[in-house]
């Protein structure tokens, strides 16, 4: 336990801090899981407006950085990745359909 009245205050602010990180980083998980698994069922719609509110959420982390610049940059471009195969996906299974 911190003696000097700095280190408390420092300690006071490193807590409120993790929390604040704490709740941001489970934003992203929840968010990125949310995608995936509309991405999963197929539905492009839905898919495309939580991809677009995911990207906000690592934006905003990043901004914070709570995740590095690089580390949110890949993960959107993974999940486009996704989103992209899901619409080739689709077009393939209608041209063999025809």
């Amino acid at each position: 336990m911190p003696n000097l009245k700095t280190s408390i205050k420092d300690l006071r602010q490193t807590k409120r801090r993790t929390l604040y990180n704490d709740r941001l980083r489970k934003r992203v998980k929840k968010s990125v899981k949310r995608f995936q698994e509309l991405v999963k069922s197929g539905e492009k719609e839905s898919a495309e407006k939580s991809l677009r509110q995911t990207y906000k959420v690592l934006d905003k982390a990043a901004k914070k950085n709570v995740l590095k610049k690089g580390n949110a940059s890949r993960k959107k471009s993974r999940l486009a990745n996704q989103l992209n195969k899901l619409s080739i996906d689709n077009v393939k299974t209608n041209q063999k359909g025809a």
